[in-house]
């Protein structure tokens, strides 16, 4: 864990936030002792979340495809 002064964690942000998304967590510490920890949130993704594809076929042929896989 990577502890930096409230100086060095305002002059450095960017590689302060990559410090801790890389280690999980980092501390500020202030002049007066108090410190701070800065923890990376995580990300979360809903599986029903995938990419589109570019297709050349309509609604109507769509529906006739689930149709006629719902008939087998």
């Amino acid at each position: 864990m990577q502890v930096y002064t409230y100086s060095e964690a305002r002059q450095k942000l960017a590689m302060v936030l990559e410090q801790a998304e890389k280690t999980g967590k980092v501390t500020i510490r202030r002049k007066d002792g108090r410190t701070f920890s800065l923890v990376p949130e995580k990300t979360v993704f809903s599986p029903l979340d995938v990419p589109t594809i570019k297709a050349n076929i309509t609604t109507q042929e769509i529906v006739d495809i689930i149709r006629e896989g719902r008939e087998r």
